[in-house]
């Protein structure tokens, strides 16, 4: 008994199964629903192509590359459009900018003149003391003082986990400011050594594929081109109406208990991996070990609604750059909106304007429990407030997410530890997916392929 059993066809399980497939092991994925992709889908109507989750990623990741590379779909790479790389957040009543460098920042209304000089005091900012795990709003009053982290770490944050950032760590929210604070005390200084680092290893010819570019990119065709690649590849080892609803630990590795398209079986496995959403999780594994069901259905989610309005050509003007965010500090009910046509063109046919907004998340989390229609008006009346959009749209869409976005709250990094821990003493099952140790496209698939590399030694 050889096979290995990865429960959940999301994109985790899905790159885990490629590459352990890819190694030569007997791997399949079991997937309750009938499709494959989880919360990555594609939509195309009225020549307009939407996205119901992630709308992209960034072109930075050595395993993404690899993965696409594999899949023979590389080629199919589409980065933005350079002419949307502005972005904007809306604060004090309007819509600003978000300056491209240091000196710019200065020279910007983006935050008052005490704000901004405030920042600049952060040259001489201490270290946290040893083993505190600080909340993302502390860690940033910190080092920007209150206003920059009210406005501009709240919005990044926003962006990302659609969050509390008075919950979230920062530790597992953003590891990359710690590190810069561990190893050179300010923020400001480890930004400016890095770079520094990094041009000179370009110079050498040591700074990695020239490929990786950095670039906010999706595929031709939409992110869904990722899952078919990967359905394709897997062919019949990805089933999906196969509801997995028990597991037991067996002489020689585990028994699953799957009902197939209403029929009851058992799958006997050497390995399982459980690349579920935590609370799916918590469930399958409440009956081996309690501890561990109830450190994993601790990891909260932020629901998100997805609205997209389209317009008629010449009906309102394209807008400029990427899109906006708003922080919470405004109190507004729309938590941003992407400029989905004019970052990706390819999106929009004959000229149309498509905006992307996002509503709910874990300060507002009643409004995705509105209505269709009231998630509709909700996004209008927000974008003629904000980015003073007055035409009606020709096309709306919505995709509403009760579980959205996992929550790395403050202890997250010591439950992840908990979890590992607990693990260990069940051999042969391991847990992979966005909730534990990064939510985007990129860490799930530089996790699932780490992982898949493991399993197979």
């Amino acid at each position: 008994m050889t096979v290995i059993a990865v429960i959940g066809g999301g994109i985790s399980g899905l790159a885990l199964a490629y590459r352990l497939r890819a190694r030569g092991k007997d791997a399949v994925v079991l997937e309750g629903e009938n499709r494959l992709g989880g919360n990555i889908q594609t939509r195309q109507r009225d020549g307009l192509v939407t996205e119901a989750g992630p709308n992209s990623f960034l072109d930075r990741e050595p395993a993404t590359r690899e993965l696409a590379k594999g899949l023979g779909i590389e080629e199919l790479i589409r980065a933005a459009d350079p002419a949307a790389k502005a972005r904007y957040l809306y604060t004090r009543g309007q819509l600003r900018a978000v300056p491209a460098s240091p000196p710019a920042f200065l020279k910007s209304d983006l935050l008052p003149l005490g704000a901004r000089l405030r920042v600049v005091a952060e040259l001489f900012t201490g270290r946290a003391p040893e083993g505190v795990d600080e909340s993302l709003g502390a860690f940033g009053r910190r080092h920007l003082g209150t206003r920059a982290t009210s406005v501009l770490l709240d919005a990044v944050q926003t962006g990302i986990y659609a969050g509390d950032m008075e919950a979230l760590s920062v530790g597992a929210t953003f590891p990359q400011l710690t590190k810069l604070e561990r190893e050179h005390r300010s923020l400001i200084l480890g930004a400016i050594r890095s770079q520094g680092a990094q041009r000179k290893a370009l110079a050498a010819g040591s700074g990695g594929s020239q490929k990786l570019r950095g670039a906010l990119s999706t595929f031709e065709g939409g992110m869904q081109t990722l899952v078919e690649g990967l359905t394709r590849a897997l062919g019949p080892a990805a089933r999906t109406g196969a509801k997995v609803e028990g597991l037991q630990p067996s002489q020689d590795g585990w028994r699953v208990s799957v009902r197939e398209h209403g029929r009851q079986a058992e799958l006997l496995a050497s390995k399982v991996v459980l690349a579920t959403p935590a609370y799916v999780t918590a469930g399958l594994v409440r009956p081996l070990d309690e501890r561990l069901a109830a450190l994993v259905e601790g990891i909260a989610y932020a629901p998100i609604a997805v609205v997209h309005l389209g317009y008629a050509q010449g009906s309102t003007p394209a807008p400029d750059g990427f899109g906006f965010l708003v922080p919470g500090l405004e109190k507004r009910r729309l938590l941003g909106a992407i400029h989905a046509s004019t970052v990706f063109p390819f999106r929009a046919e004959d000229g149309k304007v498509l905006y992307t907004c996002m509503i709910g998340g874990a300060k507002r989390p009643e409004l995705v429990g509105l209505d269709e229609e009231a998630l509709v008006t909700l996004a209008r009346e927000e974008l003629k407030e904000l980015a003073g959009v007055t035409a009606s749209p020709v096309f709306t869409e919505v995709f509403r997410w009760t579980r959205g976005i996992p929550q790395y709250n403050v202890g997250h990094l010591e439950r992840v530890a908990a979890i590992d821990s607990a693990l260990a003493r069940l051999p042969g099952l391991h847990l992979a997916g966005n909730a534990y140790k990064g939510v985007g496209i990129n860490d799930c698939i530089r996790n699932a392929l780490a992982l898949g590399d493991a399993l197979a030694s």
